[in-house]
């Protein structure tokens, strides 16, 4: 397994971070396999949605509906409504494995690997990607 972990900075406020090329360049020299990426923290999630047609907004908006920013939650450390980022990976996974074909990632046409992340006070986001050959 050939595995390499990559920094994305993702601000102060919620944001859905297309990470998409950073993966296909990971696999670019592969083969046949699978790509199995991962985030390492407690408060961030990964999705494989459209982006940039509204998706990825509309997705925030879904988070704050289910998951609202309120100081309801027990766990209270951190900015007001932290609690709700811990339980965001019950929804968003922080994994997700895909298949790649000839050094491709086989996503849909309008598909994106993106890295979505409610905590503001992290600001910098570790991913490791990870390749198996088949």
């Amino acid at each position: 397994m050939r595995t390499e972990v990559i920094t994305v900075r993702t601000g102060s406020r919620p944001v859905v971070r297309d990470i998409t090329r950073e993966a296909e360049r990971f696999v670019e020299s592969e083969g046949d396999g699978l790509l199995h990426v991962f985030v390492p923290h407690a408060t961030a999630g990964l999705a494989i949605i459209e982006t940039g047609a509204g998706s990825d907004d509309d997705l925030l908006t879904a988070i704050d509906q289910l998951l609202p920013a309120e100081d309801k939650w027990r766990h209270r450390h951190g900015s007001n409504g932290h609690g709700r980022d811990h339980v965001l990976p019950a929804w968003i996974p922080p994994y997700a494995s895909l298949p790649v074909i000839g050094g491709r990632i086989a996503l849909g046409t309008w598909q994106s690997i993106c890295l979505v992340d409610t905590n503001g006070d992290n600001p910098e986001r570790q991913v490791r990607f990870s390749f198996l050959a088949g």
